[in-house]
């Protein structure tokens, strides 16, 4: 059901996972889904009702992207409404994680490329304001273009 002209009737929560590795560079994915379609974000998605939070982490990053993490701490919780055709309205929680290995096996359905991206390189990228904000507060400043 339709409620405010949103296309669900709750909030969606996702988790994401901000992975950097021993050399300092966080993992990018371009998507070729909506939303952000065609824009650099972190590896993540929707929490299955039931799943605890660290579970779906570890899922989506497999998923995504065919690594296993270490998850460490909350970086932060934040909130977007997404505009037009895509009417959503969602919580995401950020995680700071550490890769137990770097070889990067992306889902060529969810994402078009991955890539390890240096901090002073983050401004060369299309990248949501959210996952900006959330990036300048691994890798501030250089995270803040």
């Amino acid at each position: 059901m339709e409620q405010n002209g949103f296309k669900a009737s709750h909030i969606v929560t996702s988790v994401v996972a901000v992975i950097v590795d021993t050399d300092d560079r966080v993992l990018l994915t371009k998507r070729n889904i909506p939303p952000f379609q065609g824009e650099w974000v972190m590896p993540g998605g929707k929490i299955v009702l039931g799943e605890p939070i660290v579970a779906a982490l570890k899922r989506e990053v497999w998923e995504e992207v065919g690594l296993e993490v270490e998850v460490g701490r909350l970086i932060d919780v934040f909130e977007h409404v997404t505009p037009g055709e895509d009417n959503y309205h969602f919580i995401i929680i950020y995680y700071l994680c550490t890769p137990l290995y770097c070889e990067v096996r992306h889902n060529d359905e969810e994402v078009a490329e991955a890539r390890w991206v240096e901090r002073g390189e983050l401004v060369d990228y299309k990248i949501p304001d959210g996952a900006k904000f959330i990036l300048s507060k691994i890798f501030a400043p250089d995270a803040a273009g």
